[in-house]
């Protein structure tokens, strides 16, 4: 009976045991799934965690990228500081004159910072602006106190924040003018500050804290007394950046620069400029910006003011007395005609504006005098005249007159060029040629003269006539 009993005790576990074994298996496949998914969510859970939190006394992983995993206040300090001195190390400079352009000086790109592509508007001067969404934020630096090789100028960009290592930062708004001629000639140095009064007048009349010129990328410290006037007279009396605070860079906190003058404006936009500069020059030397008005004599006749503006040297009359003579004469057949001669050269900039305002017809030799037709009223009349071998050699440079002339609402009555003179010894070169009949003198014909004389007095009187019949508009403000 024991022996049973044990015997089915032992049969029974042997029948127990593999029912457990099952059942675990079991309950393990049917976990499994489970235990799949639950293990990833523990090791992103843990993940998380491990990133969010910033144990404060286990060191950090040394290496270059260890402040990244762990940004304490002070390791994000260095970084930034790292980042920005190399930033800094990387502003690269580049020559402010480009020879490779020197072929095509003034054409695309210009060799004047010829990396960088210019701002196109509508009737508007091409200009380059920083900081601006085109130079990506950054700013404008120049190393540029070479005077005679643009090459050894240079010129980068660089953000504020990491200007390059001994930097001046220059505040406020610098205009920054390069020309391939001159800003001491008369007609050049308007050419090259007009754009600037055009960008001015688009721009709520913005005026600068400073000038900065480059001819051919050479450094420039002064405009030519005429052109410095008219800039004053327009912008104030600013001054001329000559660096001298060493060798550089200087880098500006805002910039605009003009490396192709006038091109891309259209006669009307040129046209508003030009009143604008009248306007502000007359003011700035006393007179009414709208002119003298309409003056007429004691019988009621149109006063009409001839001025003769001479030269001494260079392109003179060969017999300035002549001159004045035939001129003199056909003033006297016209009522209300009153000749002025005066040498340009004796004119201070005030007298040059005072002298052209009450002009209506203005006679002078071709030269950088006629600019000063700019202080004209619209409408009136210029006459040219040249010297032997300036239609054959002057090139598209003997026009420059006629056209400002027209760009500046000038009746340009045409030119008149010496035929008798001295020949040049190889007219088979073109600029020897040119050179040698340039400062010639000019001579005269007595009989064209006094047609020429005559048929332009009538016009402006007949002109005068019709003007004395109409309501006369007044303004005592300039556009800008």
């Amino acid at each position: 009976m024991k022996m049973e009993m044990e015997m089915e005790t032992r049969t029974s576990g042997l029948i127990i045991l593999p029912q457990i074994k099952h059942q675990r298996r079991c309950i393990l496949i049917i976990l499994l799934p489970f235990l799949s998914i639950l293990l990833p969510l523990i090791i992103i859970f843990h993940s998380q965690a491990s990133f969010f939190t910033f144990p404060s006394s286990t060191p950090s992983p040394s290496g270059p990228f260890s402040n990244l995993g762990n940004p304490t206040h002070s390791s994000h300090s260095n970084l930034v500081e790292t980042l920005t001195a190399k930033l800094k190390d990387s502003v690269t400079f580049l020559p402010l004159k480009d020879l490779r352009y020197s072929e095509t000086p003034m054409d695309g790109n210009t060799w004047f910072m010829s990396s960088l592509t210019d701002t196109f508007e509508e009737d508007e001067p091409a200009y380059l602006y920083f900081p601006s969404n085109s130079s990506k934020g950054r700013v404008l630096c120049i190393k540029g106190r070479h005077t005679t090789d643009g090459t050894k100028n240079s010129y980068a960009l660089a953000w504020p924040e990491a200007l390059p290592p001994s930097a001046t930062l220059l505040e406020g708004l610098t205009f920054v003018s390069d020309t391939y001629y001159s800003h001491e000639n008369l007609w050049h140095g308007l050419c090259a500050i007009a754009p600037f009064v055009g960008w001015s007048m688009k721009n709520q009349c913005l005026k600068p804290s400073r000038w900065v010129l480059f001819h051919w990328g050479e450094l420039r410290t002064k405009m030519g007394s005429w052109v410095w006037n008219l800039a004053k007279a327009k912008f104030g009396d600013v001054g001329i950046e000559v660096f001298g605070k060493g060798d550089g860079p200087y880098c500006f906190e805002k910039a605009v620069v003009m490396r192709h003058e006038l091109e891309g404006m259209r006669d009307e936009k040129k046209l508003r400029i030009i009143d604008l500069m009248r306007c502000k020059a007359r003011e700035a030397c006393g007179l009414d910006p709208m002119g003298r008005g309409k003056e007429l004599n004691e019988r009621g006749a149109p006063i009409i003011r001839l001025t003769l503006l001479m030269r001494r040297g260079a392109r003179s009359f060969k017999n300035e007395e002549v001159v004045k003579g035939i001129f003199g004469k056909e003033c006297e057949r016209v009522e209300g005609c009153v000749l002025s001669v005066i040498q340009s050269e004796d004119l201070s900039f005030c007298d040059q504006v005072r002298v052209m305002t009450n002009t209506d017809i203005f006679a002078s030799p071709h030269g950088q005098q006629q600019t000063n037709m700019l202080f004209m009223d619209q409408g009136s009349s210029v006459m040219e005249f040249f010297p032997k071998g300036w239609l054959e050699h002057g090139g598209v440079g003997q026009y420059a007159y006629h056209w400002m002339a027209n760009q500046s609402g000038m009746k340009h009555q045409g030119a008149w060029r010496d035929p008798i003179g001295e020949e040049c010894p190889n007219p088979e070169q073109e600029l020897e040629c040119f050179l040698f009949h340039k400062d010639s003198k000019i001579g005269h014909n007595e009989t064209y003269f006094a047609e020429w004389a005559r048929k332009v007095l009538n016009q402006v009187r007949v002109s005068k006539l019709e003007q004395a019949s109409k309501a006369q508009v007044t303004s005592s403000a300039c556009e800008c």
